[in-house]
């Protein structure tokens, strides 16, 4: 492989192991919060964690799915924040494991020419490459959001970065991609 595609090859698997590690860290928070704590608010202005969830399947689709893959984008980006009622946590994480790997499948068969071709997602012109790196940074952040509310309703080390220990003799960093 040219520097160039090695390149292009670790971006899109480090971008696809973000995505499946953020959402395992949500999955964690969600099996430690009650029905109530998912869509508890401390004031109107603040989101609650199935808030935040409904809004990143709605942005990985619209950035990546639709983005970069080109399917219809259909996003209601307003009801993502606005549902007050609650949502079975069953179907909460599975409409986003459904975003993940849906964006999973576009980013395993994106091409270097798909990245660097410009596009419109919401009102900004950016490239393939802008799109997917948005994801997941906007991914990553409302990640750290939600585990600092479930530290914050719980009290529980959540143990996020376990990777850290040694296990095994070996350190797990070594098997990262």
């Amino acid at each position: 492989m040219t520097h160039h595609e090695t390149c292009v090859h670790d971006f899109i698997c480090i971008s696809r192991h973000q995505l499946r590690e953020r959402l395992r860290r949500i999955e964690l928070c969600i099996d430690k919060l009650s029905d109530d704590q998912l869509w508890s608010r401390n004031h109107e202005k603040e989101n609650a964690v199935g808030n935040l969830i409904l809004h990143l399947a709605g942005n990985v689709r619209q950035w990546i799915v639709s983005g970069v893959g080109g399917e219809t984008d259909a996003r209601d980006r307003d009801s993502e924040f606005s549902r007050r009622e609650p949502l079975d946590r069953g179907e909460l994480i599975l409409r986003l494991r459904q975003a993940i790997d849906e964006a999973d499948r576009v980013l395993a068969s994106v091409t270097t020419a798909q990245l660097a071709r410009k596009r419109k997602v919401q009102v900004y012109e950016v490239t393939g490459l802008h799109a997917v790196y948005h994801a997941v940074e906007h991914f990553a952040e409302h990640t750290g959001q939600i585990i600092w509310v479930t530290k914050r309703l719980t009290g529980e080390d959540l143990k996020i970065y376990g990777y850290l220990d040694k296990q095994g003799g070996k350190d797990r960093r070594e098997l990262m991609p």
